[in-house]
C-alpha cells in the first residue's frame, strides 16, 4: 500500500489544440517532474496514438503499463537526482465527445473510458470505429448516445471504467447549461447504477458539487485534463492503495478509504467558473445574472452562463452547505504560475520561470512535494524565501481569486505588489 498521485484525463498530441510535447515521453518526463504516480493515456481510440503506446509502453502490473527501458533510461540520465527514481506507471484511457439528440434536444456530453488492457481497448476501437470516425482526433466525435457508449464499455470488458468528464462545463457535459441534463438518469436510465464517480472540472470543486443529493454516494474525481506536458497534475486524484488496476479503479468504484481525495484548482481558476461574455471583458455572479435576464449589458448578447449559476440551479443544498465527514480537498496553485507572480512576470512558461522551476525541482524533489508536503523553512533555506511564503499562504487558503468566465482562466494570487518588490531583490529569484 501506498499514497499514489492519479491523474486519469488527459490528451495525446493527436487531439485537437495540443501540444506536439504530449508523446509518450513529454508525459513521462513531466510525470515524474511534477511527482505523478499514474497518468492516463488519452486518446486510445486513435489508431496512430494507439500504435505507439504498443510499441513504447509494456505492461507492468496488472491493468498498468511502464516506459520501456530502451525508451526511460535516457530521458531519466537527464532528469534530477531528485525526481528520476519517482515510480511512474501509464493506464489506458480515452475521453469520447458524444453528440447526438435526446428528449428533443441536441446533447453534447464528454465521457471518459478507462481499459486494463490492449486487447480490451481493441475491442472498443474496433465497435466505436463501425460507428464514426476515430481517425481524425484523439478525442473522438461520434453520434452515440453516452449510455450506448457506457453499454459497450460495459460490454467489452466487466472491468472497464466509465466516467462523465467535467460534468458542468456549458458545452461539453453532462450537466453543462449549453447542452446538458439535469440528473444522471436523464442521462443513462437504467444504467445510473454503473455510474460510480463523476469528474468535476477545472471550473467546480468537491464541496460545489456535493451540494447534490444525486451526487452524495458517487466518488468526485479530480484530474487534469492535460493539452501540453506542464498542465499535467493541475488537478489529481490521491489514492491509498497497492500499485495494480483492479485496486486504483476499485477505490474510485467503491468510494471506500482507499480514495483519500483530490488536488484542486481553486475553482474560480476555471475558465468558466462565473458567467460573463468575454468579447465585451464583462462577468457576473449567478444574482446579478439574474438580475440581467441572462443578457450581456454592454452588447444585450446572451451570457454564457458558468458553473457557479448552473451548480445552483439544481443544488439541493444551500451555497455553504459541506458535509460532516467527506473526503480531503487540497488546493493547490501550480508552482510554475507562483513563481511568475512573485516575479511580476505576465507567462508561466516565459524562460526565467521555466529556469526557477528547474532549480526548485533540482534542490527540493518533484513539484508536488513542494506544494504539499516540503517545510515551508526548507523552502526558505534553498533560497526560495518569497515562494516559500507564497507557498504557505496557498496552504492556508490566504489566496486573492479573480473568476474567469467565458473561456478565459481566472487568476489566484498569493503575493501583493509590496511582497513583489521586496521579493525581485531576491537573488533566490534569479531576477
Amino acid at each position: 500500500m501506498q499514497q499514489l498521485i492519479v491523474d486519469l484525463h488527459i490528451h495525446s498530441r493527436y487531439s485537437r489544440a495540443t501540444s506536439r510535447d504530449m508523446d509518450i515521453e513529454g508525459l513521462y518526463k513531466w510525470g515524474k517532474i511534477k511527482g505523478i504516480n499514474i497518468i492516463g493515456t488519452g486518446d486510445f481510440t486513435h489508431p496512430a496514438w494507439f500504435k505507439e503506446l504498443r510499441e513504447k509502453l509494456e505492461p507492468a502490473e496488472y491493468g498498468l503499463f511502464k516506459l520501456k527501458d530502451k525508451y526511460s533510461k535516457k530521458i531519466d540520465s537527464e532528469l534530477p537526482s531528485s525526481v528520476k527514481d519517482n515510480l511512474l506507471r501509464f493506464i489506458l484511457t480515452v475521453e469520447i465527445s458524444n453528440i447526438y439528440k435526446k428528449n428533443d434536444r441536441v446533447r453534447k456530453v464528454h465521457n471518459l473510458l478507462i481499459a486494463p488492457n490492449f486487447e480490451t481497448v481493441s475491442e472498443i476501437n474496433s465497435r466505436l470505429g463501425r460507428i464514426g470516425n476515430i481517425k481524425s482526433d484523439g478525442r473522438p466525435i461520434l453520434g452515440l448516445d453516452s449510455k450506448e457508449l457506457l453499454k459497450i464499455s460495459l460490454e467489452s470488458n466487466p472491468e472497464n471504467f466509465f466516467i462523465p468528464a467535467h460534468i458542468w462545463t456549458p458545452w461539453f457535459s453532462m450537466f453543462g447549461s449549453k447542452s446538458g441534463f439535469d440528473s444522471i438518469e436523464e442521462a443513462f436510465e437504467e444504467l445510473t447504477p454503473e455510474i460510480k464517480a463523476i469528474e468535476t472540472g477545472l471550473s467546480s470543486d468537491p464541496f460545489m458539487n456535493w451540494r447534490l443529493d444525486q451526487l452524495k454516494n458517487i466518488t468526485i474525481v479530480s484530474n487534469s485534463d492535460a493539452h501540453s506536458p506542464r498542465k499535467l497534475g493541475r488537478e489529481a486524484n490521491i489514492i491509498e492503495s497497492k500499485v495494480d488496476y483492479r485496486e486504483i479503479i476499485g477505490a474510485v468504484r467503491a468510494n471506500d478509504k482507499r480514495f483519500i481525495g483530490t488536488i484542486e484548482f481553486y475553482p474560480e481558476e476555471g475558465k468558466y467558473h462565473v458567467d460573463g461574455h468575454s468579447k465585451c471583458g464583462f462577468y457576473c455572479d449567478a444574482e446579478k445574472t439574474r438580475k440581467l435576464k441572462g443578457l450581456c449589458p454592454k452588447c444585450g448578447k446572451p451570457l454564457v452562463i458558468g458553473v457557479d449559476y448552473r451548480v445552483n440551479e439544481i443544488a439541493d443544498q444551500k451555497y455553504d452547505y459541506k458535509p460532516q465527514k467527506h473526503k480531503t480537498v487540497e488546493y493547490i496553485i501550480p508552482l510554475a504560475e507562483m513563481i511568475a507572480e512573485a516575479k511580476g512576470v505576465k507567462s508561466a512558461n516565459s524562460k526565467s520561470v521555466q529556469e526557477e522551476h528547474e532549480k526548485m525541482i533540482l534542490k527540493l524533489g518533484d513539484e508536488f512535494s513542494i506544494l504539499r508536503s516540503v517545510l515551508a523553512k526548507e523552502i526558505k533555506g534553498a533560497g526560495f524565501e518569497l515562494i516559500s511564503e507564497g507557498i504557505d499562504r496557498m496552504r492556508q487558503g490566504q489566496v486573492t481569486r479573480i473568476p474567469g468566465y467565458d473561456g478565459i482562466y481566472g487568476i489566484i494570487k498569493v503575493f501583493d505588489k509590496n511582497a513583489r518588490k521586496q521579493g525581485s531583490a531576491q537573488a533566490g529569484l534569479g531576477i
